[in-house]
């Protein structure tokens, strides 16, 4: 069987297979470091929503001040921001020191797991018989293994934070609003926890929409990182034909190739704008709407005298935090979109050392068997 018999890893067999490989940091040797930067960084989400918690307290307590004119009061509440304020700041910078740590030493695993797999058996030589699938397995092991590593880890906590900021700010939504009375067309009736419900409509429709402009960027992303690939490989190729023997005959097809491949990553690249524009649209929309669109469905109950000023901002702001929660996919996309992509050509590039060996097997037995037919 050739090496052209072999088909490509499709779907999402090589997110599997990366996933496989890089799963082996939480073993071994560095077992205990990865497990215990986890333990850090869980309680550095926990410690930063309790005081995000607090902050959301001190919202009603210092803006309830303000209306009623209690200068003791607002003077009290101004000492306590300054003391969330630090304890904010202290937190901050220790989870960007677990975080930047884990990818730092997750990156090193991964990436002396792939130099080795390469380097064996001389697969560095024979991938290059492939076709260019697997072309410049050098940007792969450099390039795509670094954001392979680095946005999981990001994303892990944002969602972790998301979920718990979710489930504690949707209680004060459901405490602090109450219930709505409407009377559409005649009928009247209320909604019970009617921010809760606001903010989960407000947060579904920015998350649809997201998922509608942004689905094609995954591929984008894709084919824009091969073309990078692509055109690294012809400058290299290029250097090399420039120092041969035969430079001059050699030499203007190089170029031409660089021409190409440099015309590919342009191409590539403005699609990649016109993605990142129309991602951009939704989440910088919703960034300017969402603290506003908060505070105007506290009106009603401000006007009818049963919300103080206090208690609608500490709701604004948690209905700024709970649909920042749910829209967690609607920040995140694009770094959503940037990982699979570099993930799938670490796992395409791993499935490609697998099947070398595979086939190394299978000489192995069929020359074997062979031999003692014989």
């Amino acid at each position: 069987m050739s090496d052209g018999d072999y088909p490509a890893a499709a779907g999402h067999e090589p997110l599997r297979r990366f996933w496989r490989s890089a799963r082996g940091f939480w073993h071994g040797p560095t077992a205990t470091l990865a497990w215990g930067l986890i333990v850090l960084l869980v309680v550095c989400v926990v410690l930063q929503l309790l005081v995000q918690y607090r902050l959301n307290l001190w919202n009603r307590d210092f803006f309830n001040a303000l209306e009623f004119r209690n200068s003791p009061e607002i003077w009290r509440q101004t000492y306590l921001l300054m003391l969330f304020a630090v304890m904010s700041i202290v937190l901050a910078v220790i989870a960007v020191w677990g975080r930047m740590t884990f990818q730092r030493s997750w990156r090193e695993w991964v990436t002396r797991t792939l130099v080795e797999a390469w380097l064996g058996e001389d697969r560095y030589r024979r991938l290059d018989l492939w076709n260019g699938e697997h072309q410049n397995a050098e940007y792969r092991i450099a390039e795509d293994a670094r954001l392979a590593t680095d946005a999981p880890i990001d994303l892990v906590v944002g969602l972790l934070a998301s979920v718990l900021s979710a489930g504690t700010f949707v209680v004060v939504l459901w405490n602090v609003g109450g219930s709505l009375d409407v009377e559409p067309f005649g009928w009247s009736f209320a909604i019970p926890g009617y921010l809760v419900v606001s903010v989960v409509v407000y947060a579904a429709a920015t998350t649809g929409v997201m998922m509608l402009v942004g689905r094609h960027m995954v591929g984008v992303i894709e084919r824009k990182n091969q073309a990078e690939s692509e055109l690294k490989y012809a400058v290299a190729h290029l250097r090399e034909s420039a120092t041969a023997s035969s430079a001059q005959t050699n030499l203007a097809t190089t170029t031409a190739a660089v021409g190409t491949a440099l015309r590919d990553v342009i191409s590539e690249w403005r699609r990649l704008c016109g993605q990142h524009m129309r991602t951009t649209f939704v989440s910088h929309g919703n960034t300017l709407l969402a603290p506003l669109v908060g505070l105007i469905l506290c009106v009603p109950h401000y006007v009818q005298g049963t919300m103080l000023l206090g208690e609608v901002t500490q709701a604004a702001a948690a209905f700024v935090a709970v649909q920042g929660a749910f829209n967690w996919l609607v920040d995140n996309y694009p770094r959503l979109a940037e990982w699979l992509s570099s993930a799938n050509r670490v796992g395409t590039l791993l499935a490609a050392f697998d099947r070398l060996t595979s086939r190394d097997e299978s000489t192995s037995v069929h020359t074997a068997t062979t031999g003692e037919t014989a």
